[in-house]
């Protein structure tokens, strides 16, 4: 435990030396500073966590456990906490935030903040745990999802390419001999009539085959690009289901993969849920390169609902596209209330590297 000046900036009393002794025997660290920002009181954990002694971080500014080019967000947050009045809050609600040790080494920290009105003024107390590890973890998940997913789409090509050039065109050949025969068959109406039968089930099953591939993998996106690709989807999509669907797109859009599979993907699940939830009579696809990031919104005009409600049993569609965005380090917003659609907003860095593929297999359409 450490010593009593350490945590209580010199005071004396008993009831001082036992919340002391509580302090320094706590897991996390906990370090309260002034209204001007300097340490009054630091704990063992906060020694151990940062590598600074409580003697050396007493009276120094809080900047100090601070990335510098976390400043200023961080001084916009105190403020803005201070504003509010409350009581305590968790820092960084969306995302960890960062802390700096001795030796100049950046990690990450779930924080909470708290502030307290006394008669020598106003005093912050942050709670912070050293997150790295399990942070870590997160991050050795997240490249075993995408790399299990690039797994999944090379062999989901692969599985296409067999479909398309080999089942499909062997079926076309069983269709061209089938109206050979019954060419030379004109004078047997029963034979004639059976092969007719099996003409619309080859039809079937060559439009069976070729939509499973296109489902399994878009040759369309392999052969001729991401523009073309979405322009199919879009036109597929009305056609299907009878809902007209604008498309806005740069021309000369080009992304690499992983980029280009995840947005195709992204648009093809947005309006697969459109279709089965929304009762749309109008959607609207953007697709832009922006700044160095791929932006991407699909707005429906249906009957929308609540992001914040229940998830329906089975419900796949939302979370199929988080993941997504996820394997490429995105965002993802969705904006929805009954009655006024949907849109779905996804915003993608292009500088990260990542496996050379990014795919998951479609769920059933839901959200």
């Amino acid at each position: 435990m450490s010593s009593l000046p350490s945590v209580t900036a010199g005071a004396t009393d008993g009831a001082a030396a036992q919340l002391a002794g509580l302090l320094d025997s706590a897991m996390d660290a906990i370090i309260t500073a002034d209204e001007e920002q300097r340490i009054v009181l630091y704990n063992r954990a906060a020694e151990k966590i940062f590598g600074w002694t409580a003697f050396e971080m007493i009276g120094q500014p809080l900047s100090r456990l601070i990335p510098a080019h976390f400043h200023k967000v961080h001084d916009v947050h105190v403020a803005r906490f201070d504003a509010t009045g409350v009581t305590s809050r968790r820092m960084g609600i969306n995302s960890v935030v960062h802390g700096v040790r001795a030796s100049g080494e950046e990690f990450p920290v779930d924080a909470s903040i708290s502030q307290l009105q006394t008669p020598e003024g106003k005093l912050y107390t942050i709670i912070m745990r050293d997150v790295t590890e399990r942070v870590r973890a997160q991050q050795e998940l997240a490249a075993f999802a995408a790399a299990a997913s690039a797994l999944r789409e090379q062999e989901k090509t692969r599985i296409a390419r067999e479909l398309h050039d080999e089942l499909a065109q062997s079926l076309t050949a069983l269709k061209m001999d089938a109206i050979w025969l019954r060419d030379r068959l004109q004078g047997e109406p029963a034979a004639a009539a059976k092969l007719d039968v099996m003409l619309a089930m080859l039809d079937g099953s060559v439009a069976a085959t070729r939509r499973i591939a296109a489902d399994l993998r878009p040759l369309l996106l392999d052969d001729l690009g991401l523009v073309p690709a979405i322009e199919w989807l879009v036109q597929n999509f009305t056609q299907r289901y009878g809902v007209p669907c604008e498309l806005e797109i740069n021309e000369d859009l080009e992304l690499g993969e992983p980029y280009a599979t995840a947005v195709f993907r992204i648009v093809q699940e947005s309006l697969v849920n459109v279709a089965k939830h929304a009762a749309a009579t109008r959607v609207r696809v953007n697709v832009a390169l922006e700044g160095g990031e791929v932006t991407l919104t699909v707005q429906d005009n249906g009957q929308g609902f609540s992001p914040d409600g229940p998830r329906k049993s089975a419900s796949l569609g939302l979370a199929g596209i988080r993941e997504r965005v996820q394997l490429v380090n995105g965002q993802f917003i969705v904006n929805s209330r009954p009655g006024n659609g949907t849109g779905v907003e996804v915003r993608i860095p292009l500088a990260v590297d990542l496996p050379v593929a990014v795919d998951v297999p479609v769920a059933g359409p839901s959200r």
